[in-house]
């Protein structure tokens, strides 16, 4: 019984480490794939205020997202995803403009792990 119990424990902790609720794509919200070295799609409309992400990593390394503004200031900026994990990422509150977006892995953005986010 006290296996079983450790091991339901185990499964649980496991499945917290996820990556910020990975599995099926929330409502309403933007999928975007994550490979090497590309976003898909690299070009997204969104309106302003509330965005939600669903990032899935379908690369072989590890990558993330960050949202930077046209001054270079990160507006926001997702965990490290695993590969073949997936994460929502949330930003509560993005004003009208256009973005870049990156992953800030080394040598990713350089090689072409970028794109455009205009918010409406």
């Amino acid at each position: 019984m006290r296996r079983l119990a450790v091991g339901l424990v185990a499964v649980a902790l496991l499945a917290a480490c996820g990556g910020g609720g990975g599995g099926a794509q929330p409502a309403g919200s933007i999928k975007v794939t994550m490979t090497e070295f590309a976003f898909s799609p690299s070009s997204l409309s969104v309106p302003s205020g509330k965005v939600v992400l669903y990032l899935v990593n379908a690369g072989t390394v590890s990558h993330d997202i960050v949202i930077k503004d046209s001054s270079g200031n990160s507006a926001g900026r997702s965990d490290l995803i695993s590969a073949g994990d997936s994460f929502v990422f949330t930003m509560s509150n993005l004003s009208p403009g256009t973005y870049t977006f990156i992953c800030d892995q080394p040598g990713h953005e350089a090689n072409g792990m970028k794109g455009t986010l205009t918010a409406t």
